[in-house]
């Protein structure tokens, strides 16, 4: 029936504006994947381009690469609903506020952090990393980036109403970063040297789903006290 708010209507009306907005803003869309293509390129450069060397360390330089360029991006991810007072609308909208909030996060997800993984294969042959890691390397990206994502969203969340907040949100969420970067870059070094990397995928797995039923209550719950 027409004017019945939906969940998925909300969802879908969400995303495809988020996914409008970003597409006008493709420069600053553009910028994470940018920095994480310096980054390798910065790395394999300070390395020599020593074959032996770079494919030791490219696994665990991706997912460096990776964490801070969307450390770079996550200030963005209600700071521009704040100015414009699109989040005290969310809170008075018909739906569920840690809806809308995890639909943000799978917005911020798609555009910045899924880039990077598609391109992790060409990042990978710039560092030397051997082909055998790589459906490793795919899964643990697969599963940590969201996480990564999630997690930030809870700490954005905290500091949405502080201005010029870019140096306490890092400081705020990279101790939360640093569990996901050890299991992930972990498994890979574990597949590299002939151990079964399933236990640390596992984790990473678990560590999602946990932070898939918690993050947006707690990141709604924060934007409701950042905001009173």
């Amino acid at each position: 029936m027409d004017g019945i708010v939906t969940l998925p209507g909300v969802a879908a009306a969400l995303l495809k504006r988020d996914l409008r907005l970003m597409w006008r803003r493709r420069g600053d869309a553009f910028q994470p994947a940018l920095f994480a293509l310096l980054v390798v390129v910065l790395f394999a450069l300070s390395l020599g381009g020593a074959p032996q060397l770079l494919s030791k360390v490219a696994a665990g330089v991706l997912w460096l690469a990776v964490l801070l360029a969307g450390l770079l991006a996550l200030d963005t991810l209600f700071r521009g609903d704040a100015e414009d007072g699109s989040l005290e609308q969310w809170i008075l909208a018909p739906v569920p506020l840690a809806w809308l909030v995890a639909v943000r996060v799978l917005s911020h997800w798609l555009t910045t952090a899924l880039p990077l993984v598609v391109a992790t294969p060409l990042l990978g042959e710039l560092l030397q990393l051997p082909h055998a890691q790589l459906p490793v390397l795919m899964a643990s990206l697969l599963l940590g980036t969201p996480l990564l994502s999630l997690l930030g969203a809870v700490v954005a969340a905290l500091t949405v109403g502080m201005p010029r907040s870019g140096i306490l949100l890092s400081l705020l969420a990279l101790p939360l970063y640093v569990p996901v970067l050890v299991f992930g870059a972990g498994s890979v070094a574990a597949s590299a040297q002939g151990l079964d990397p399933v236990g640390a995928l596992l984790l990473l797995a678990a560590g999602l789903v946990a932070a898939l039923v918690l993050a947006p209550l707690a990141a709604a719950a924060a934007i409701r006290i950042a905001l009173n």
